[in-house]
């Protein structure tokens, strides 16, 4: 199980690669949430995404002989180009499991970072997972899972860490820190940094409303599943369910989840390009809808976000700012 240990190991392994993000403001998006508004903006991380800390955490924690066999990795994207990245800095081969309808950008990308892309029909029913099993085994590879790995969870929460000391740089020592929430790696690896570093701080997962598993698991005490995994324009958090791993993290860490609109996240996306010149996907966008546009479900006077992704085809980004990029 990872802990705050590890993440500061990972760290310390991340040094030098992985990009220090800022944290941003402004006035414009205080306006609109009625509270400080404080974004941290992963999407201008390498591979334009958070999953290269974890990707890079996980390929750099292997003993070299494994490692040199390669990595196999499950991802509609952000995780599959992070782990691809990190084996190409490492020398060594890397495949990635892709749904087939994930965004053309992602696909490309993973493929362009030197990674083999094997595509599956995730709304046929066929299982990454079963794919992945087959192939490591054949080919001897070590198998990098997108959230429920210690060193992924690691690697994330090296985000944690920099918010931590960035929000009290900024004076920011209580509230809710709102996290763009899939299986959950990003938000515990959060909230495992801010009970170490920023105890008056509180991690919370945003998700969109439809694939909220993890609110509703949150609120039952127990994992909870989604019954379809598409057809929801946020696919880089659309998971089947919390992980084993993250998710007694999240249930003893975390406050309630949040769960947004698909118009919001574009409305989110539209305002993050118009007043902090930012590039946001759908799903990295769930955090800051939840600070603009869910204030009555926030506490305090302050609120800080992560921007998890921007990795968003043309046509996606084009229909935000057509649809609100003149409205606020």
């Amino acid at each position: 199980m990872s802990n705050i240990d590890m993440i500061r190991a990972a760290a310390t392994r991340l040094e030098g690669h992985a990009r220090r993000t800022p944290m941003l403001t402004s006035p414009f998006l205080d306006e609109i949430a009625g509270r400080r508004v404080l974004v941290k903006p992963e999407c201008l991380q390498h591979t334009g995404s958070f999953k290269y800390r974890g990707g890079r955490s996980a390929v750099s924690a292997l003993d070299p002989e494994t490692r040199a066999k390669g990595v196999i990795a499950f991802s509609s994207g952000n995780h599959a180009q992070g782990v691809a990245l990190a084996a190409r800095e490492h020398g060594v081969p890397a495949v990635i499991i892709m749904p087939a309808d994930a965004p053309r950008m992602k696909i490309d990308n993973t493929r362009a970072l030197g990674a083999e892309v094997v595509l599956y029909d995730r709304a046929g029913g066929e299982s990454r997972e079963a794919i992945g099993d087959k192939l490591k085994a054949e080919r001897d590879l070590t198998l990098i899972r997108p959230y429920d790995d210690p060193q992924v969870i690691a690697g994330q929460g090296t985000t944690g860490l920099e918010i931590a000391a960035q929000a009290t740089e900024m004076g920011v020592t209580a509230g809710d820190v709102l996290v763009c929430c899939g299986g959950g790696g990003l938000t515990s690896g959060i909230a495992m940094a801010l009970e170490a570093d920023a105890p008056g701080l509180r991690a919370r997962p945003c998700e969109p409303e439809g694939f909220d598993d993890v609110k509703r698991s949150l609120n039952s005490g127990h994992i909870e599943t989604n019954n379809t995994q598409s057809g929801n324009i946020c696919d880089a958090i659309l998971t089947p369910a919390p992980g084993q791993m993250t998710f007694p993290i999240l249930h003893r860490l975390c406050g309630p989840g949040i769960a947004v609109t698909e118009e919001d996240c574009l409305r989110a996306m539209a305002l993050a390009f118009q007043r902090l010149k930012l590039v946001a996907e759908p799903g990295g966008a769930v955090a800051l809808a939840a600070a603009l546009f869910y204030g009555d479900e926030i506490e305090g006077d302050a609120v800080i976000c992560t921007i998890s992704g921007g990795n968003v085809d043309a046509d996606l980004f084009q229909r935000a700012l057509a649809t609100y990029g003149g409205a606020e």
